[in-house]
């Protein structure tokens, strides 16, 4: 007979005194360390008789507008990086307190509220939603990807999908959500025909949001953080980046990058002889796994939408032509997309999907950018930081805010964020190294598109990392991937910095 006493449930444990706190846990936690390095900043810059010596030998004094910017500036880095503060009140809180201390007026910062820029994402997402909403996305990524006869046809297929997409929806959280339903059918309809197509699913579960995330660089629209640079650049230089500009710099980047990713993602993750089998992709199996109709004509809601926003993007690329303001341009598209008798959605339907908690990070993280520059904190933060490094040529200095640029997803997550923190420093720096201000932040920004180290990095790639219907990567693929990835991207940019960018009128 088994012995009984084995199964008797166990005495509780005797009651502890309740914790300090303080162990070892504690003493090695990240919050504690870098709260204690944010303290010690704000000591050091409230208590330093605010002079600093810029690279080119003039001496640079620290306002007290500029402090009390700088400190907030740290305070705001670290809730971003370390607390389970949400983003958007941060933002807020810092916006409030340079207001309050004087920096800023008041006007200032809800004015931003009205920016054009904020405009335009409200009237672009707003299209996007249209666009969504009348089932034509999913119907040209599905007749597109029907095409491939291989794996290497069908990733590359998905790849330039993918980079199209940058035109028609603003933000990769956005792309990511009009993408994943597509993913899904693909993935279905593979994993139908068998077992053997399982490690190529994982393997496009880790292409999409791959390809979102690097592509984006592609478009002014396709990432917060674009709009966030340009309004930076045009604080400090007088002329920002527009529509047309940022697509003749950008849409190059954007191609390479996210074709040599899809090769990375073919010979990392799938053997020869994988990504020499053939494919077969018919548009009924897929029609079967999405959720909106892929077959047959166009809808006339599809036809319009096509029209659409195939005008919205001509009109925005030549507004140096009708001079129409792309923010007008896009909300006459937002008309259109959501009138009564022509429109494919309902207004009030479409309001709904605005994320307008990024709008509002977004207009608070303007006028902090506006409160850096205005006050000269970013220029002596700058000077101060690479005094120390001894950087005074402008070949280290890019190679530095590149592979800053690139590594800074793993602090903050957000690349809205990212943008505030560093574009008004390298902006304030780089004429001192020999810089063009404007060339500076859009390296940055270009590199700052990285962000797959982990699943928590960017949205697009936690939402393809917890998928139910079909076979979907784990971290340790994305640290695999990383390892690789890194560093080709920022070589890439810097290659494009001194290579390709000059020729297309951005000169280093």
């Amino acid at each position: 007979m088994a012995d009984l006493t084995s199964y008797r449930t166990p005495a509780p444990a005797p009651e502890l005194p309740p914790s300090t706190g303080i162990g070892r846990g504690w003493l090695a936690s990240p919050r504690l360390w870098s709260g204690l390095l944010a303290i010690a900043l704000i000591v050091l810059v409230v208590t330093s008789e605010g002079r600093t010596i810029a690279a080119d030998g003039t001496t640079l004094d620290l306002s007290r507008a500029g402090a009390i910017t700088l400190v907030t500036f740290i305070a705001a880095v670290w809730a971003w990086a370390f607390t389970p503060l949400d983003d958007t009140f941060v933002a807020l809180l810092a916006g409030t307190i340079v207001v309050l201390s004087g920096v800023l007026d008041s006007d200032r910062l809800f004015s931003a509220l009205g920016d054009d820029t904020i405009w335009l994402l409200v009237a672009a997402f707003v299209i996007s939603a249209g666009v969504t909403s009348s089932g034509l996305a999913d119907r040209a990524a599905c007749w597109l990807v029907t095409g491939a006869t291989g794996v290497r046809g069908l990733v590359h297929l998905i790849t330039a999908a993918l980079v199209v997409t940058t035109f028609a929806v603003p933000a990769t959280s956005g792309r990511a959500a009009l993408s994943l339903p597509v993913f899904i059918a693909i993935g279905t309809a593979l994993m139908s025909q068998g077992k053997q197509h399982e490690r190529l699913v994982r393997a496009l579960a880790l292409l999409f949001p791959t390809v979102i995330l690097l592509s984006a660089v592609g478009s002014l629209l396709g990432a917060g953080a674009h709009l966030v640079t340009s309004r930076v650049v045009q604080t400090a230089t007088g002329t920002g980046f527009d529509f047309a500009e940022w697509l003749l710099l950008g849409l190059p980047l954007a191609l390479v990058s996210s074709h040599l990713a899809a090769e990375l993602v073919l010979f990392g993750f799938l053997s020869r002889e994988e990504r020499r089998r053939p494919v077969a992709l018919t548009i009924d199996a897929l029609a079967a796994a999405s959720p909106t109709p892929v077959t047959g004509p166009l809808s006339i809601y599809e036809t319009r939408a096509a029209i659409i926003i195939s005008t919205v993007v001509v009109l925005w690329c030549t507004a140096t032509l009708h001079g129409i303001d792309p923010a007008i341009v896009a909300l006459m598209g937002a008309l259109v997309t959501t009138s009564p008798r022509y429109g494919s959605a309902r207004l009030k339907d479409t309001l709904k999907k605005v994320p307008w908690s990024l709008l509002l990070f977004m207009a608070a993280t303007l006028a902090l950018g506006d409160a850096l520059m205005t006050s000269g904190a970013a220029e002596w933060m700058a000077a101060s930081l690479f005094a120390g490094l001894g950087i005074t040529s402008s070949l280290p200095f890019m190679i530095v805010v590149v592979l800053v640029s690139t590594m800074a997803h793993l602090v903050i997550q957000s690349r809205s964020a990212r943008s505030a923190v560093l574009v008004p420093i390298v902006v304030a720096l780089a004429p001192t190294m020999g810089v063009a201000p404007d060339a500076a932040a859009f390296a940055s920004t270009a590199a700052a598109g990285f962000c797959h180290t982990l699943p928590a990095s960017a949205k697009p790639v936690m939402m393809f990392s917890s998928i139910a219907e079909v076979p979907t990567y784990e971290p340790s693929d994305l640290r695999r991937l990383s390892v690789v990835l890194a560093p080709v991207t920022a070589v890439l940019v810097l290659l494009f910095s001194y290579f390709v960018w000059p020729f297309l009128g951005l000169p280093h």
